[in-house]
């Protein structure tokens, strides 16, 4: 069984950082891409920032200069490191595996970000 373990979240400043971490473990095929998605209270869920097995980087504009993301295979984690938190950063943030074949989507459990103003 696959298990996604979040960790790194909690209460910033804003202007300050974190790093997110996501560890999958377990039975999993090929992994072809991790993401990490945020959601805000009372809000959907949207995607952060993704990287590929092949090391394609995409971010939402919103923290385009501010978060990077970056993976160990080795490890089977992906990282977002989070600078110049804003409140509008504010969510509980997970991260989504993409493996293969069969084809297969997983998600860790959350991690709440809280930036203060």
């Amino acid at each position: 069984q696959v298990q996604l373990v979040e960790s790194g979240g909690g209460l910033v400043q804003a202007g300050g950082s974190l790093r997110l971490s996501c560890t999958a473990s377990g039975s999993i095929s090929r992994i072809t891409a991790m993401k990490w998605y945020r959601q805000p209270p009372g809000k959907q869920r949207d995607l952060v920032a993704s990287i590929t097995s092949s090391g394609t980087i995409n971010y939402a504009e919103s923290v385009k200069g501010r978060f990077t993301i970056s993976r160990d295979n080795t490890k089977n984690t992906v990282y977002l490191q989070m600078n110049s938190l804003k409140p509008e950063d504010t969510a509980v943030y997970y991260c989504n595996v993409l493996s293969g074949p069969p084809p297969s989507s997983r998600w860790g459990q959350g991690t709440q970000v809280t930036v203060s103003s």
